[in-house]
């Protein structure tokens, strides 16, 4: 496995980053372990999670990824990079989510407890909020990297507005500023490459995409005809209705039957032709990739070592050109 530098920070990371959002619901935690054992082993080094994983589940669900990691990370914690997220609601007073300084200062302490830690590597903003001026936000990220309870911070879901704002905000004010952006991206949702990777191709941020295999769309396993497949995030508890809006849709499953042929043809299975093509992106600095079962994690391994030819990547962008464009966010 190789390992790439955080954007312009001297942290070195794996160049795949397992998501651990299955656990604890889509996966209980003796199949959780195994996923992060056949990851260990295929040499990822980099693990994401929430505070308010897994994915899918409900107010009682809450903080039971962590937890889950916690336990596996026991006598071990040094041989990993750990990110982890907040925002979300954790729980029912009206204060217990969002990125208020209240609540980012209660929601590390937490994780912390959950994952077993003294700090983690990376803390993220999930999500922008709307309602908290973001010079608060950056001021309480930049406490907790001083009180040593974070290495580096990071935001997920940031447009480029926002994340060049949060930038020259935390240049003017002095503070421990963004070194890195989770957003969406795969061959189905390429919404990013207009602005957001600019951006951070320019301001040295490292991007740690989810969803490169648009929820498993990209694998080729789902037919429209069969309906969402149980046991899949089509299918898992909350989440569903999101996954479903996202990519069951006709044109989707017009390009994937396009992309099947085009793996077909490189001799790739479908899963190394979505993640080579996303590695292929010279922002791009760690995909998040996740699984339900360990052996899930082989072809996500393998396709690091994958090089996509000039003319099958310039066939693959004119393919699925427009979802460069795209008519929301979601």
């Amino acid at each position: 496995m190789r390992h790439v530098r955080l954007g312009r920070t001297g942290l070195p990371v794996s160049r795949l980053c397992l998501g651990t959002m299955t656990f604890g619901l889509q996966c209980d935690e003796p199949a959780s372990c195994a996923i992060l054992d056949r990851a260990a082993d295929g040499g990822i080094t980099f693990l994401d999670t929430a505070d308010v994983y897994p994915l899918g589940g409900t107010p009682d669900t809450v903080g039971r990824t962590e937890e889950i990691l916690g336990r596996w990370l026991r006598g071990r914690r040094h041989e990993f990079i750990v990110a982890t997220k907040c925002h979300g609601a954790t729980g029912s007073r009206s204060w217990d989510r969002g990125l208020s300084r209240k609540h980012i200062l209660d929601a590390i302490d937490a994780s912390l407890r959950r994952l077993q830690t003294d700090y983690v590597d990376l803390y993220q903003a999930h999500h922008p909020d709307a309602d908290t001026p973001i010079d608060e936000t950056l001021r309480a990220f930049d406490d907790v990297i001083r009180a040593g309870k974070a290495r580096y911070v990071g935001c997920s879901n940031y447009p480029a507005w926002q994340t060049a704002r949060a930038l020259g905000r935390s240049e003017v004010l002095g503070l421990a500023r963004f070194d890195t952006v989770q957003p969406r991206y795969n061959l189905l949702f390429r919404q990013i490459e207009r602005e957001l990777l600019p951006l951070c191709e320019a301001e040295g941020l490292a991007v740690i995409p989810y969803n490169p295999l648009a929820g498993g769309m990209l694998s080729g396993k789902h037919r429209r005809e069969s309906g969402p497949t149980a046991g899949t995030r089509f299918t898992l508890g909350t989440a569903a209705k999101r996954y479903q809006e996202r990519y069951w849709r006709e044109r989707e499953f017009e390009s994937v039957e396009a992309l099947r042929a085009l793996a077909a043809e490189a001799g790739m299975s479908m899963v190394q032709l979505a993640l080579a093509w996303v590695l292929a992106h010279p922002a791009i600095t760690s995909p998040i990739v996740g699984a339900s079962r360990p052996a899930q994690l082989d072809e996500a391994i393998a396709a690091v070592g994958k090089s996509l030819d000039p003319g099958l990547k310039s066939r693959l962008d004119e393919l699925t050109a427009d979802y460069r464009l795209g008519d929301d966010i979601r």
